[in-house]
């Protein structure tokens, strides 16, 4: 996997780096097939902002947040991606396995 992560209006310190990286270490427990991931880092005014784009083999996965606290934006940025890649492991797995059941069915039936 692939990390790279920016700040837009703010220097990015070794600490947020580690827990960015950290965190998103964790989204390749439920997939094996991300390539890259790209996280920004905001800051406007009082709000925290943060974003990523996940390439995922056969698709584009991409979420935000906005807190208070960086580290808390940066926790719910990986929830969401988590719930996201969960949702796509599952879309695929479902499609392929409906199609060996319609299979197994067909051929179990007496004739």
């Amino acid at each position: 996997m692939n990390l790279t992560v920016t700040g837009h209006h703010l220097d990015v310190t070794d600490s947020l780096r580690h827990h960015v990286t950290s965190k998103m270490d964790k989204l390749e427990r439920h997939s094996d097939d991300i390539t890259d991931v790209h996280v920004i880092l905001t800051v406007e005014k009082q709000r925290q902002k943060a974003e990523a784009t996940v390439n995922v083999k056969g698709t584009q996965l991409f979420a935000e947040t906005m807190e208070a606290d960086m580290y808390a934006a940066i926790d719910l940025l990986t929830d969401k991606l988590d719930r996201q890649l969960i949702k796509h492991k599952e879309k695929v797995k479902d499609h392929h396995r409906k199609d060996k059941e319609k299979l197994n069915v067909e051929h179990d039936e007496p004739i």
